[in-house]
């Protein structure tokens, strides 16, 4: 049985009525928290802890997660679309919480019991934040080159390194880190769960980005940080593995962001098309217009059925690694597309900081490079239907 939710842009069918409560209670936290102060911090580029913390606190940073360690036990089918709203309702939030997913997702899918029941309460309870360090300056797409090195010393490991990229560095409470254990290639990475406060561990200024100001960005830099051995995640030299599957569920957040984001450009630009008159009439009555918001609308929709269904894939435990890869191309070129005709439609306002579609274009640029840049989400598709084929 589906149950009806009807949002200010979207209506839903979702799986159970605290799903619809969820999303009711998701969306007006947002327009009544984020919305007011979106524009005036991402122009100063304020990192808003405080509203994560807020988010927290309604259960929105533990959705996914298994409710016996502080979680809220939510298919991804329902957290990939309240994700949706956040992004919707401003990007760069919706972009902290995907990424304290991909954080918490190496001690909740291959921690052992024990360690979960030591940290993934707190991790997920609302008040901390994480960070997921894989990408180096010189290994981005190719992961697996990554140098950032564990020495195992006594029950410690000692890590040299510096971490590039990282979303929250430098403010989030824990890492999930990728380092190198073994020279043996991708089989001698693996996944370190690191305290943000462990002496050694500092990071450089953010980066100076274009969009999502807001989200800070940078270089976390590790010189001989010691962490406890048993704060390993997975088997030593199973870190390549960790990472693989953290960006399978990463790359649906990411979707989802690039469809709330699509979403609230359409919306701006359906409603100044509604409210802009020109030859006596209001300029959505003009085929060119629109045709324009027409195919927006389709391409959003289209994004997001493909993200859900991916969701579902993976909430019924089926491979869904490639259907993810379909899913944030998809949904990160609408989002490029969208944002562009956006602006078109507004014209020379929309090209100005008096409405909100330039920064939404600006933002949507980055989408189709986290987690894994739109060619290499080609490469992994092309490479699974090539498997498909039968040899000759």
């Amino acid at each position: 049985m589906a149950y009806v939710w009807k949002g200010a842009s979207v209506t839903r069918l979702l799986p159970t009525e605290e799903s619809v409560e969820l999303l009711s209670l998701v969306e007006d936290f947002a327009a009544a928290e984020l919305a007011p102060r979106v524009s005036a911090d991402e122009a100063a580029a304020i990192f808003p802890r405080d509203l994560l913390r807020g988010l927290g606190e309604i259960g929105v940073l533990g959705l996914p997660f298994d409710s016996a360690y502080g979680g809220a036990d939510q298919p991804y089918e329902v957290t990939l679309q309240v994700l949706e709203e956040v992004a919707r309702a401003w990007l760069s939030l919706g972009v902290s919480v995907s990424v304290h997913y991909l954080s918490c997702f190496p001690l909740a899918a291959f921690g052992t019991d024990s360690q979960r029941d030591r940290w993934l309460a707190d991790m997920v309870g609302g008040e901390l934040l994480g960070g997921y360090c894989l990408s180096e300056s010189h290994s981005g797409s190719d992961a697996a080159a990554l140098t950032t090195a564990a020495v195992r010393d006594g029950d410690t490991y000692v890590v040299n390194g510096t971490k590039a990229w990282i979303t929250h560095g430098g403010r989030a409470d824990f890492y999930s880190v990728m380092v190198r254990t073994s020279d043996d290639g991708a089989r001698g990475i693996s996944c370190l769960l690191v305290d943000g406060s462990t002496p050694g561990l500092s990071s450089a200024p953010p980066e100076r980005k274009m969009g999502a100001t807001s989200s800070p960005t940078a270089q976390v830099i590790l010189d001989n940080v010691r962490v406890d051995a048993d704060r390993l995640m997975g088997a030593e030299g199973g870190g390549f593995t960790v990472a693989l599957a953290a960006l399978d569920a990463g790359r649906l957040g990411i979707a989802a962001c690039a469809v709330g984001l699509a979403q609230a450009a359409l919306d701006a630009a359906a409603a100044y098309a509604d409210d802009r008159r020109q030859f006596g009439r209001p300029i959505a009555e003009f085929q060119g217009i629109s045709f324009m918001l027409a195919d927006m609308a389709t391409a959003i929709a289209a994004a997001r059925a493909l993200y859900i269904e991916a969701a579902r894939f993976k909430d019924a435990g089926l491979p869904f690694g490639t259907m993810a890869a379909m899913a944030k191309l998809a949904a990160t070129d609408a989002a490029m597309m969208v944002t562009t005709d956006a602006i078109q439609v507004l014209g020379g306002a929309g090209y100005t900081q008096d409405f909100p579609v330039e920064r939404y274009f600006r933002e949507a640029k980055a989408l189709q490079i986290v987690e894994g840049t739109n060619q290499v989400q080609r490469v992994v598709i092309g490479r699974a239907l090539a498997r498909r084929r039968p040899s000759s």
